[in-house]
């Protein structure tokens, strides 16, 4: 389980991503990049990582799904992901 801190600055990153989304477009199709400077920092996509839903685990993540590989293979196994199987061949 990640850090509860770590999921929360997650969560704050992505609140003024979506915050100043329309502001920072609009001063790129300006080409105004001292604007941009003003904007806070963590409100710029590349700053943003995905992490798993369910444990807030930043690497191996599934977009498709939305959470880790090893919650994936867990959930998969015991059959609570519709549609998906193990191979066997």
């Amino acid at each position: 389980m990640a850090k509860e801190s770590m999921k929360a600055r997650e969560v704050k990153r992505q609140k003024l991503h979506d915050k100043y989304a329309e502001k920072r477009a609009k001063l790129i199709a300006e080409g105004d990049y001292m604007g941009l400077q003003k904007l806070p920092k963590n409100s710029s996509k590349v700053r943003l990582h995905n992490r798993c839903s369910l444990t807030g685990r930043p690497k191996g993540f599934m977009r498709q799904f939305g959470i880790s590989r090893i919650q994936f293979r867990e959930m998969a196994a015991s059959g609570l992901i519709p549609g998906v199987k193990k191979a066997s061949w």
